[in-house]
């Protein structure tokens, strides 16, 4: 039995087989869907679609291609900035807001270290 066949290796996204004006709608797709709190498909379109738009030959679509690629890395980055920002200032007041940390933690670690 091959494998991939069976886990799809391979067979997941290969943009090379989908026309263009299609890839353009998967692109515009993955990029709205990443302002539904899902910054996941904004990486997800950075990484499929960077080559679509800066390494390929020049192609009508392309221009619309390369914005919402970088749009898609700009709001990751933002995402990831306050992410990040947030569980800094989490992990490091959440034992001085007392209850309110303690509210706002899944679990209560016991100390206050």
């Amino acid at each position: 039995m091959d494998l991939s066949s069976v886990f799809f290796i391979g067979n997941i996204m290969n943009l090379e087989r989908i026309p263009n004006e299609e890839k353009l709608s998967l692109c515009r797709r993955y990029y709205l869907g990443g302002f539904a709190f899902l910054p996941f498909l904004w990486l997800v379109n950075v990484l499929w679609f960077f080559r679509e738009a800066f390494l390929k030959p020049t192609y009508t679509e392309q221009l619309q291609i390369k914005s919402y690629v970088k749009k898609s890395a700009l709001g990751l980055i933002v995402w990831v900035a306050v992410l990040t920002t947030w569980i800094t200032i989490f992990q490091h007041f959440r034992a001085q807001w007392g209850e309110v940390g303690d509210y706002l933690s899944f679990t209560i670690p016991l100390g206050t270290a």
